[in-house]
């Protein structure tokens, strides 16, 4: 998986000053994973957030300014994630993904859960037989209209 040069920078940057997500979800009022896809350009933040980002990480003005453009989604490689964590991910869908729309559908009926209208948490989770990841996913359910 590539990582684009901004992300490079950006991601550089946020090391550089020691600064979690976290951290940065203090300081905006946003979601530490919102702000993570913004910084790995899956997301678009207004001109307020750039630039509280921008003065956290110390970046330049058309570095803040990219920050505010539309992105183009998706950044993962067609191909199956090698990545152990993604592939993890993928590997949930290949197992649970017809499971979870089977539930859905007999829950709501035909439609998908949105991924505009959406929010993800990560927790930490202690548990004596090791700390386990705790992943939110709630998206709006969007009905297929008939015409």
């Amino acid at each position: 998986m590539a990582i684009s040069e901004i992300t490079e920078k950006l991601l550089a940057a946020k090391k550089a000053k020691g600064i979690s997500f976290a951290e940065l979800e203090k300081l905006l009022g946003r979601d530490e994973v919102w702000i993570a896809a913004v910084i790995y350009r899956q997301a678009t933040a207004s001109v307020d957030e750039a630039e509280k980002i921008g003065s956290a990480l110390g970046l330049d003005s058309q570095t803040v300014a990219i920050l505010c453009e539309p992105p183009l989604k998706g950044s993962l490689d067609a191909a199956v994630p090698v990545d152990p964590l993604i592939y993890r991910f993928y590997e949930i869908m290949q197992v649970y993904g017809m499971p979870l729309k089977a539930v859905i559908h007999e829950k709501f009926g035909d439609g998908i859960m949105s991924a505009i209208d959406f929010t993800l948490d990560v927790e930490k989770e202690a548990d004596p037989k090791g700390d386990r990841v705790k992943i939110i996913m709630s998206g709006k359910f969007l009905a297929y209209k008939k015409w």
